[in-house]
């Protein structure tokens, strides 16, 4: 699959979207390209950037490329979405305990224009916590466990 979502590659580079792009969604999908729930997540991504453009710009980072920002959101699970408008970090409430990003895939493409819809109205409102329009019952579930640094 050729996808033609941009890649970034740095943390500068990441830094300068989050801080520059304004008034739509940043999403930034953590993640390794060959892996195969990664290139779903592209998929899904690649198909609705454009119907979304108005509301978001959407970026793939490879985990590997960005450990400092790979330990900053403890991203241990792949594919992982993180959000940010205008500067600020949003956490959306999808039922899992972890509320700093969305981790796994989507069941349809309608499932993530829902999701970046919600986002974007509710940090134009002011908010950086939302609520998932996704059924809790069609989003991956996992367990957080907490390891002593």
């Amino acid at each position: 699959m050729a996808f033609t979502l941009p890649a970034l590659c740095s943390k500068a580079e990441i830094d300068k979207q989050i801080i520059d792009i304004e008034d739509k969604v940043v999403v930034l999908r953590f993640g390794l390209s060959k892996d195969p729930t990664c290139m779903r997540v592209d998929d899904v991504l690649d198909k609705t950037s454009r119907a979304v453009s108005n509301m978001a710009d959407v970026f793939v980072v490879e985990v590997t490329h960005v450990p400092v920002y790979v330990r900053h959101f403890e991203i241990t699970l792949i594919p992982a979405l993180v959000f940010f408008f205008n500067g600020q970090h949003i956490k959306v409430d999808s039922g899992t305990p972890d509320q700093t990003k969305f981790v796994g895939t989507f069941r349809s493409t309608h499932d993530f224009v829902d999701l970046i819809e919600v986002i974007f109205r509710g940090a134009m409102t002011g908010k950086h916590l939302v609520e998932s329009p996704i059924d809790r019952r069609h989003v991956d579930h996992y367990d957080l466990t907490h390891q002593g640094y």
